[in-house]
C-alpha cells in the first residue's frame, strides 16, 4: 500500500467497511494484480488524494492513479458525489472509475453511468467469487487497458 507522496500509484481504493478493504486488498495481492495502491476510507479523503487538498496538500502534480475502485455508501462525501466530482474536472476526468458497491439500487446503477463510471459491479457476498471479481477487475483495469497519460 503506497503511503509515499511521491510515489506513482497505480490504484485508489476508496472503501470505509474494513472487511471489505481487507478481502479487496487481500485479493489483489493475492492475485499480483498491483502494489501501488492508495487506500481512501471515505470520500473526502479520496478527494484530497485526488485533487491535492487536505493533508494531500501541495501533491496535485502526481500521476493520476491508473483507476479508481470506489464504493458508493461512504461517509463524509458519498460515491455518487466523489465520482461527479472526478468526471467533472479536466485534470482526472479520464480516470476510470469501477464503481464496486453492495448497493443494487437501480437509481444508483443508472447515476453512476449518467456520470460517467466506467464499470459498475456488485459485491459478491461469496468469499471465492469476490476474490474472483477483484483480481479479472484488477488485472483487466491495471494491466490489461490503454488508457492516456493523464
Amino acid at each position: 500500500m503506497d503511503e509515499a507522496n511521491d510515489v506513482v500509484v497505480e490504484l485508489l481504493l476508496v472503501e470505509d467497511n474494513p472487511s471489505d478493504l481487507e478481502l479487496t486488498l487481500h485479493a489483489l495481492k493475492r492475485n499480483n494484480v498491483t502494489n501501488r495502491i492508495h487506500v481512501a476510507r471515505d470520500g473526502a479523503e479520496a478527494l484530497d488524494f485526488l485533487f491535492g487538498n487536505g493533508e494531500q496538500a501541495g501533491h496535485i502534480g502526481r500521476r493520476a492513479p491508473r483507476v479508481v475502485l470506489l464504493d458508493l455508501k461512504l461517509p463524509l462525501v458519498d460515491g455518487l458525489e466523489v465520482l461527479r466530482r472526478i468526471k467533472a474536472d479536466e485534470r482526472t476526468q479520464q480516470i476510470p472509475v469501477v464503481v464496486l458497491t453492495s448497493s443494487r439500487e437501480e437509481r444508483d446503477l443508472v447515476e453512476s453511468y449518467r456520470l460517467g463510471v466506467n464499470s459498475y459491479i456488485v459485491k459478491p457476498v461469496d468469499f471465492a467469487q469476490f476474490t474472483e471479481a477483484i483480481r479479472q477487475i484488477g488485472y483487466y483495469w491495471s494491466i490489461l487497458n490503454e488508457a492516456p497519460v493523464v
